[in-house]
């Protein structure tokens, strides 16, 4: 038996927590791996033209994983789900922190995390069906594989400039929070939202451009996998708006980009600077200004979502297509500064 809570006091209290951690964390981590050398580098594909310290991520962690822990003990009687979403996310941050201190190649990250999410799927599978019957149960658990496979490491990918993944997860997660609270949903997906928002804006402060820190896949891979888990679970709920809109922009960028790629037979596991944002940032655009257009656009994907769990379903996702096609025609048009 749980306990009732008001259903925004909680999350907000949460959100309260996980912003804090995640600051102090954040700037606390600063320090340490600038004075243990734990630097990305410039190079020739880089968005940055001087060494800044790597794995600002665990701090995000480290305030995502007991809020979420918290609030599904206070507010669910199955804990078994989020239990094992933090292992799988705990496993995949170990992994992607190797792979930031010594590099790891393509094949064996990418097959490590097929494992996971299969092991995820399979320990504690969804409530229903992701494409909601849309497809036969096999087909939509291979799908739904796939994509969040996908998903982890296109929010890998565009992990590239300052700011722009934080401001992407504080998207998602107010998203979220907006859908749970339009749909009256329990208050456990607030607290999930709302906290995810508080923790990627506590990181914020120090990754913002001129960036301090850089999340690294440290944090940008368990990102994927926590939010892709947060975007399937409320589609697999019967609520597949917030997985069709709030992400739009990320996917719409990541996808055409791989597409283009392969058409031109190029290497697509090789680094590269083909991304809109990255397009944009050739052009004269500073970072703070592709990600302030970023967020702009994430505020009307939340209006949208809202619009959505109202019943324009559609009308929304319609909506979302346009103004991804709209950003992304700006991102690539770019511009001097100047």
């Amino acid at each position: 038996m749980t306990a009732s809570f008001h259903p925004t006091l909680l999350p907000s209290a949460l959100a309260a927590i996980a912003l804090l951690v995640a600051y102090v964390g954040t700037r606390g981590l600063v320090g340490l791996l600038s004075r243990r050398q734990i630097l990305a580098h410039p190079e020739e594909r880089s968005s940055h033209d001087s060494p800044v310290p790597v794995g600002g991520g665990i701090a995000v962690l480290a305030a995502i994983i007991p809020v979420w822990l918290t609030a599904s003990i206070l507010t669910s009687s199955n804990i078994e789900p989020i239990f094992f979403v933090i292992i799988i996310a705990l496993f995949l941050a170990v992994i992607s922190w190797v792979d930031d201190l010594r590099g790891l190649k393509p094949l064996p990250r990418l097959c490590a995390q097929a494992i996971a999410i299969g092991a995820m799927l399979t320990v504690a599978p969804f409530p229903g069906l992701v494409f909601g019957g849309l497809l036969p149960p096999a087909f939509d658990l291979a799908a739904t594989l796939l994509i969040w496979l996908w998903f982890i490491n296109l929010f890998n990918f565009m992990d590239g400039i300052d700011g722009l993944a934080g401001v992407e997860t504080a998207v998602i997660g107010l998203g979220v929070f907006v859908a749970a609270k339009t749909g009256k949903l329990d208050v456990v997906w607030l607290a999930y939202g709302l906290s995810t928002a508080g923790a990627a804006i506590g990181f914020l402060r120090w990754n913002w451009h001129p960036a301090q820190i850089f999340l690294g896949d440290v944090g940008s891979v368990p990102l994927g996998f926590l939010l892709g888990w947060l975007l399937l679970g409320l589609a697999a709920s019967g609520h597949p708006a917030p997985a069709l809109i709030l992400p739009a922009y990320f996917v719409g960028d990541a996808t055409i980009t791989l597409l283009r790629r392969l058409f031109r037979g190029e290497r697509i596991l090789e680094p590269h600077r083909d991304h809109f944002y990255q397009i944009a940032v050739r052009s004269g655009l500073r970072h703070d200004q592709i990600v302030g257009i970023v967020a702009v656009s994430g505020f009307f994907m939340i209006a949208l979502t809202m619009v959505a769990m109202r019943g324009l379903l559609w009308a929304a996702v319609s909506g979302a297509v346009a103004a991804t096609a709209l950003l992304l025609f700006l991102l690539a048009k770019g511009g001097p500064t100047e």
